[in-house]
């Protein structure tokens, strides 16, 4: 009989995997603004984020530990003013996602290719 300390961790589960999403509408109507905005955005790329689209960024997160963890770090780095959704989904709702360029629909979006869980 196992003990709990001896478990194999649990399997990866597609509900467990989690995205964050980050969708913002900053000022930029002064310089100050436009700096601001701009040092936020540089902020989420440091933090591991890649752009979606110019105001929505996302990134992969191992479950909803790591994804509350990556949101305190994006709360601490919004600017003080503007509006900004932190989203949290599962990997099985990413999945669903349907992306256009034009009239063409792109293929669905898919994991990161290397991603290693210690």
């Amino acid at each position: 009989m196992a003990t709990a300390a001896h478990q194999a961790p649990p399997a990866l589960s597609g509900y467990r995997i989690m995205w964050l999403l980050v969708l913002f509408d900053l000022p930029v109507g002064t310089k100050k603004q436009r700096k601001s905005a701009t040092g936020f955005r540089t902020k989420l790329l440091d933090l591991g984020f890649e752009m979606s689209q110019f105001s929505v960024y996302l990134r992969f997160c191992a479950g909803k530990e790591q994804a509350e963890a990556y949101a305190r770090k994006v709360e601490q780095a919004m600017p003080s003013s503007g509006k900004i959704h932190i989203i949290g989904i599962t990997d099985k709702q990413y999945e669903n996602i349907r992306t256009y360029r034009g009239r063409n629909r792109e293929q669905s979006p898919k994991n990161p290719d290397q991603y290693a869980l210690f």
